[in-house]
């Protein structure tokens, strides 16, 4: 005789719990604006325009830490919204994999020392950037392109730590003062050597 198991279904509000619906969605700007000070022009220098924050763990440390769907610890996701010609500067992730997946618009991936290599992802091409590597990413076409990216921890920390060059941490405090650049650190920007 088989014994039948039953399995409880996911009622509609608790699927809609996890459920991200993309006109809800807050950028980091709007988010880390309430939650830390950060002016939206500050993000936008480490950030795409906007960063559209998905999933994340329910324990995640950093700027995706507000994203609506609480997910499964070693995977963040989010969805950066470029205008033509818009990307973040050369950057460094130094505990996660970052992965890009082309939804829309055309992106130069760039990376090495001082991004001299570059590939160009068209729709549905995907490219996964070690941690350690230099990359920037930027939309070449003439649409606003859209990026899904998938950031992976590669540690027991639910954290992504960013590192940037010093001249960018400068910039940074002279356009929008000490306060912008010590909210950023709280969620993980770093900037290499010193400021001066």
């Amino acid at each position: 005789m088989t014994q039948k198991t039953t399995h409880k279904t996911l009622t509609l509000e608790e699927m809609e719990a996890r459920t991200a619906r993309f006109a809800r969605l807050a950028t980091y700007q709007r988010q880390n604006l309430d939650a830390h000070a950060i002016p939206p022009g500050a993000m936008e220098k480490v950030t795409a325009r906007k960063v559209y924050p998905v999933m994340a763990p329910a324990d995640y440390a950093g700027r995706s830490a507000a994203a609506p769907v609480k997910g499964p610890r070693g995977l963040v996701v989010s969805v950066a919204e470029c205008e033509p010609h818009n990307g973040p500067g050369l950057h460094r992730h130094l505990n996660t994999c970052e992965n890009f997946f082309c939804l829309s618009g055309r992106f130069e991936i760039a990376w090495g020392e001082n991004g001299e290599h570059s590939l160009v992802l068209e729709p549905l091409d995907m490219v996964s950037v070690p941690r350690g590597e230099n990359r920037r990413f930027r939309n070449i076409s003439d649409e606003v392109g859209r990026l899904l990216v998938m950031i992976v921890p590669e540690s027991e920390e639910q954290a992504d730590p960013i590192s940037y060059a010093p001249s960018l941490a400068r910039e940074i405090e002279d356009e929008y003062g000490v306060e912008a650049l010590e909210g950023l650190g709280k969620i993980g920007f770093k900037f290499e050597g010193p400021k001066a």
